[in-house]
């Protein structure tokens, strides 16, 4: 591979070479703009199917489809709350039926309240009469789109009848909000990123064409992944809005990092010779194999990504895979075909000449080098006890799993979810069906036995017979409970109903099946599935990774640090991360994808740094002792290297400028992640290892 990478790169370094690969890029961005699919006609803001066909809860919600065919349909919820004085039925009952009268045919069914008994109509007020509800439900076969233009159609009508404010919460109007947030994100993304990057690029190294260049390479690179794209939509693949915006910034940080990489190393060589040409080629010669190691390694990560179970992990494996196989390719062909092309002016106005000073002896990392290596073992201590500490943290995670808490505070939806939540009981707000499946007719007296047993279990609210089938041989239960449905209290006590469910059945002396299905038993088998694929994708990936930097080292000791400085790092800056975002921005739970996020692109970036130190520090090791190796890598690598860390943390920073919690929380601790890797892992604490454990060479040694 190694010498496969080295015919790419010295040819894409030849004047020849560089134009046409440049030329090349051109063409196929062109093409694919003009003739693939159009990614957007498969954008979707969230993904169809989370979980696999075999958990519980989804064989619960098909059996109650086949059961009760009626039950199909997509639930809203119309949500009043006075802003001052109370709320009366009849001021309800006129929206309602104007609703109605508007004859609107997604909407397949809807409380008739005008038609309901007085007495009946108390159940949908709350007890200080300050909010009202009313269900609905929508044909199951609307898209976002069209949900959008019934809910919109929906508000027109309420505000003509009345002024009490009113919101459309329910599966519905989350799914139309959550459309309306990322449509408007993927904007704001894209240029927070770019001109983040521009400004950074610009302050540190003074030179504007260092900073065009590398978003030039980015802006070709972003537009081929983006209508490649398109062909994995066609092939089944929903592009989920929450995926596609993370992997523009995976895209955009990762040709940044290569970029810096390469220029630094280009200036380097234009130092030592005249001929533009023959430095890039004597700069992709070192730096080459590293950054397809590198992204290689990354790669990897992603594709692991296809063994995850839960929707939102897999959906990422295909969409980041295409962007990371784009990016190593434009990394060895693009990026330094650019840089070749416009040569020493690449610098202006610092530009490189034959004889300069390629250091300074003054640097600041030429000093932390000499630190290191003068004092590894209070270096290596230090740092091992921060990250211990960080670590310590992660006793303290609470977890989330109320999607709408991570929405902003004022989406409607969101507001309608939280007057339900505060004026009404928590159960109400997404009740659990359970379905009893006999192979005989049930008795009106094994229904209220059934009904009783589950009565009486732990955390119940309420029970009541939903629905029975026409061959009486399937009941439909309403459960509630007394705590909210995405509670983790009420999640685990519907875990216990659901182990012992036949025992239910059992103790009651009658046969049959209980199935459960609704919101509470879907994040049941939601967190069983994310904690297997967290633990599947903690031990594939470091298995493959550290299968891949045996082959870079060819040093199992080596690879060892590596691997183990960046698992800890992980740690570390997960549990630290969750303290900060408590005291900083007063989160005190987060949700269970953060920590498979934040591992997947923690440890393949993170790893990233090691990579380009440990491969300088190897290529100086042909000619000098451990200490030496270790201080001249830190000090010429580590201007770049901290650069680069710093670009790519402020660049996953900026999906704390995103909506919602969970990508704020997950940007802000993979920025701090990789801060923590690009000063404390790569500055110090690998370097200490490796004056620690490094064997001096004999053969170098005696010769010298």
């Amino acid at each position: 591979m190694k010498k496969i990478v080295h015919r790419i790169t010295n040819n894409v370094s030849t004047m020849k070479g560089a134009w046409l690969t440049v030329i090349a890029w051109v063409v196929i961005a062109i093409l694919l703009t003009l003739f693939s699919p159009n990614p957007k006609d498969y954008k979707v803001s969230s993904l169809s199917t989370l979980l696999p066909a075999d958990k519980a809860s989804v064989i619960a919600e098909k059996k109650i489809e086949e059961y009760f065919v009626d039950v199909d349909g997509i639930p809203a919820i119309l949500v009043w709350e006075s802003e001052n004085g109370e709320i009366t039925a009849e001021e309800l009952v006129p929206i309602v039926t104007a609703i109605e009268e508007a004859k609107i045919k997604e909407i397949k069914e809807i409380v008739p309240l005008a038609k309901l008994p007085p007495e009946a109509l108390g159940n949908f007020l709350s007890e200080d009469k300050k909010a009202g509800f009313v269900p609905f439900t929508l044909t199951a076969d609307l898209d976002t789109k069209e949900i959008k233009v019934v809910l919109e159609h929906i508000y027109n009508i309420a505000e003509k009848e009345s002024d009490i404010p009113m919101y459309i919460t329910g599966p519905a109007g989350i799914a139309v909000d959550t459309s309306n947030l990322f449509s408007r994100a993927d904007f704001v993304l894209l240029f927070s990123t770019v001109g983040i990057i521009l400004v950074l690029l610009i302050f540190t190294y003074r030179s504007p064409l260092l900073a065009l260049i590398p978003l030039l390479a980015a802006g070709f690179v972003y537009q081929v992944v983006n209508q490649t794209l398109g062909f994995i939509g066609v092939a089944g693949i929903e592009l989920a809005s929450q995926s596609l915006s993370i992997m523009m910034i995976l895209l955009f940080a990762v040709i940044i990092d290569y970029s810096l990489f390469i220029f630094s190393r280009f200036q380097e060589e234009l130092k030592k010779h005249e001929n533009k040409y023959e430095a890039m080629r004597l700069a992709m010669r070192e730096i080459g194999v590293p950054i397809f190691y590198s992204g290689t390694t990354i790669l990897l990560a992603m594709l692991i990504l296809f063994f995850a179970q839960f929707g939102d992990y897999r959906n990422f494996g295909p969409i980041f895979s295409v962007a990371v196989l784009i990016v190593m390719i434009a990394a060895i062909t693009l990026v330094p075909a650019l840089f070749t092309i416009f040569g020493r002016t690449s610098f202006w106005p610092k530009i490189p000449r034959v004889g300069d000073e390629h250091m300074k002896a003054s640097s600041f990392w030429s000093k932390v080098g000499s630190l290191v290596v003068r004092k590894p073992v209070g270096s290596v201590i230090i740092v091992l006890g921060f990250l211990l500490l960080s670590a310590f943290n992660l006793l303290n995670i609470n977890n989330e799993f109320d999607t709408m808490k991570s929405f902003p505070e004022d989406m409607p939806s969101r507001l309608g979810y939280e007057v339900l939540e505060e004026r009404f009981d928590k159960g109400d707000l997404a009740p659990t069906s359970v379905l009893w499946e006999s192979d005989k007719a049930i008795s009106e007296e094994d229904r209220q036995i059934i009904m009783q047993q589950l009565q009486e279990q732990d955390l119940v609210s309420t029970v009541s017979i939903n629905n029975i089938s026409e061959d009486e041989q399937a009941i439909l239960y309403r459960l509630t409970f007394a705590e909210g449905p995405y509670d983790v209290v009420t999640i685990d006590a519907l875990q216990s109903i659901r182990e012992k469910s036949n025992d239910i059945i059992s103790d009651a002396e009658l046969k049959g099946e209980l199935h459960f299905a609704g919101e509470t038993a879907y994040t049941l088998d939601q967190r069983s599935v994310s904690n297997r694929d967290l633990i599947l994708i903690v031990v594939l990936e470091t298995i493959l990774i550290f299968s891949m930097l045996i082959f870079l080292t060819r040093s199992f000791r080596i690879t060892l640090f590596m691997m183990g400085t960046i698992l800890f790092s992980f740690g570390a800056a997960l549990g630290l991360g969750i303290f900060l975002v408590n005291i900083l921005f007063d989160i005190d739970t987060i949700s269970n994808r953060v920590p498979v996020y934040a591992f997947v692109f923690l440890v393949a970036l993170g790893i990233d740094y090691n990579i380009f130190l440990v491969s300088r520090y190897l290529e100086e090791r042909r000619l000098h002792s451990v200490k030496e190796a270790v201080q001249i890598a830190v000090a010429h690598t580590g201007g770049v290297i901290s650069s680069a860390g710093i670009v790519l943390a402020a660049t996953f920073a900026v999906l704390m400028t995103q909506p919602v919690e969970v990508l704020f929380v997950f940007g802000f601790i993979v920025a701090l992640g990789i801060l923590m890797d690009t000063f404390l892992i790569r500055g110090i604490l690998m370097p200490g290892l490796l004056v620690l454990f490094e064997k001096e060479n004999e053969k170098r040694r005696a010769s010298g």
